[in-house]
């Protein structure tokens, strides 16, 4: 079993910064990608960033050029910077992790708001 843990949300203004972290623990098996998803009220899950395992990354447009996914892979932890904040980042934020199996953990989520 594997479990995810996520930190690092919170309340930050527009323009501002913050950075989560997501920690794997368990019985980690051969993984392929680790990212993050968001779901904002009335909303679908949708991906932010994801990292593969042979390091390449994926980003959503509307985050491109202000977001930052990166990984340890020693520690089993990924981290998403997140640089000039909008409103409309506002959202929960799932860490995600697929197998080489393409089976899905997902954490337990962090809220993010966006507000003056």
């Amino acid at each position: 079993q594997v479990q995810l843990v996520e930190s690092g949300g919170g309340l930050v203004q527009p323009g501002g910064s913050l950075r989560l972290s997501c920690a794997a623990s368990g019985i980690i098996v051969s993984i392929y990608a680790m990212g993050w998803y968001r779901q904002a009220p009335g909303k679908q899950r949708e991906l932010v960033a994801d990292i593969r395992s042979d390091g390449s990354r994926n980003y959503a447009g509307s985050v491109k050029g202000r977001f930052d996914i990166s990984r340890d892979n020693n520690k089993n932890t990924v981290y998403l910077q997140m640089n000039s904040l909008k409103p409309e980042d506002t959202a929960v934020y799932y860490c995600s992790l697929i197998t080489t199996r393409g089976y899905p953990y997902w954490g337990q989520g962090t809220q993010v708001t966006v507000s003056s």
